[in-house]
């Protein structure tokens, strides 16, 4: 779920039809009950009153249910349906990570957020120095996390594969909020970082665009998988041989070539293009908005067919650019962020406000159907090889019968 907007109906109205008969539906308290099998697998009961679903790849744990991922992993259950939020309360921390400062959101103790309120991210503090003090508080839209801070990582199950995002032109490390903690939640390390030089900052400050952000996400991920120095509490936890790179935008086209990056089995670029053959890649999840007028759908399309197999494309029918952030959704009762902006005298370069607003207008698919949609392509294609999902490949099949708002969808496999 998504804190910036409410439940998707179509989400619920699907979520029959994704979820798995064989394992165990996860309460919202993180408890969970087992359910008998239409495909053959029965549910038992031991002697101590803990359930195993036989075939499903789960078993209990201490007396809760847990899934076996690639190798030894060990997770909590995961709700099959990939738009679902997983079993994981998130935490959230900040780092400077190879001169960049980075969010990590992370799989965290079952219970260690009772009592504690949400993390919230101020976007002012994203704006020029001399911009900031402009937009009062009670007119912020400030970002509201479904994640706390600083919880304890769960240490009891894993490794984590890893996921690292880049944002994009004029962004910031938390333009996509709502997908790195839906992640995280589902049982990833997400990582992303503000790339300097072409941050929103940087954008309105006058600067031209002079970044490395295809460089700067091998530094941050090389550093995340080596988990040393502040990142030591990682250490055993992160799995460094199964991570993936998204990113939304110029942090699309910047995920092309990461397939050679060791453990860079999954790319996923936004808005982008596709990528090239690499060593480690395994996957690949080209998203796109048929709408989009910043970067044309036909760039998502052509990336597709020049990408290694195994391959997918999602596009959203009447989205536009901004589908894949959270910037449509940010302050939208006043307007939006932009027109909170302008209101305020934030200086805003002409040209921005187009990319600032597409996607945004009233006949575009609502931001909250997109999200729903984004989340569960992303988390499938991530638990088909990440995970070892065995269900995964058919969900990602069936997602065009799921959400009628996917305008395209192609399988290269």
């Amino acid at each position: 779920m998504h804190l910036l907007r409410p439940i998707s109906s179509v989400a619920l109205a699907i979520a029959p039809l994704l979820l798995s008969p064989v394992l165990a539906a996860c309460g919202d308290d993180g408890s969970a009950s087992a359910t008998a099998s239409a495909s053959g697998g029965e549910t038992t009961t031991t002697s101590g009153g803990e359930t195993t679903s036989e075939g499903s790849g789960s078993e209990s744990e201490g007396g809760g249910a847990v899934q076996k991922g690639c190798d030894d992993a060990v997770f909590l259950e995961i709700p099959e349906d990939p738009a679902a939020r997983g079993p994981w309360a998130v935490g959230a921390r900040t780092f400077t990570i190879a001169d960049r400062v980075t969010e990590i959101w992370y799989p965290a103790k079952p219970g260690s957020e009772a009592g504690l309120d949400p993390a919230r991210y101020d976007i002012r503090l994203y704006l020029p120095a001399d911009e900031q003090g402009k937009i009062p508080d009670e007119a912020n839209p400030f970002q509201i996390c479904e994640c706390y801070r600083d919880l304890p990582l769960d240490e009891a199950h894993g490794p984590y594969p890893g996921v690292i995002f880049i944002h994009g032109t004029a962004g910031f490390r938390t333009q996509s909020l709502g997908f790195m903690t839906h992640w995280a939640s589902r049982g990833f390390i997400v990582v992303a970082s503000d790339h300097d030089g072409i941050t929103l900052s940087h954008i309105l400050g006058g600067g031209v665009i002079d970044a490395d952000q295809p460089g700067d996400a091998r530094k941050v991920a090389a550093a995340v998988q080596a988990a040393a120095g502040d990142l030591a509490w990682l250490s055993g936890h992160v799995d460094a041989g199964r991570f993936a790179a998204s990113g939304h935008s110029a942090g699309g086209f910047a995920v092309e070539a990461l397939g050679d990056h060791p453990g860079m089995r999954v790319l996923m670029p936004m808005a982008g293009k596709g990528t090239v053959a690499g060593p480690e890649l395994q996957s690949t999840l080209v998203l796109g908005a048929i709408d989009d007028q910043i970067v044309p759908f036909a760039s998502q399309t052509s990336g597709y067919d020049g990408s290694p197999a195994r391959k997918r494309l999602v596009g959203l029918s009447a989205a536009g650019h901004l589908a894949f952030s959270d910037l449509c959704v940010l302050g939208a009762e006043q307007g939006g962020i932009l027109q909170i902006g302008l209101d305020y005298g934030v200086d805003i370069p002409d040209y921005l406000i187009a990319l600032a607003s597409d996607g945004c207008g009233p006949d575009n698919l609502a931001p909250e159907v997109g999200f729903t949609i984004v989340e569960a392509a992303s988390s499938a294609v991530l638990a088909e090889t990440l995970q070892c999902s065995s269900s995964a490949s058919a969900t990602i099949a069936g997602l065009p019968a799921a959400y009628p708002d996917i305008g395209e969808f192609e399988e290269g496999l």
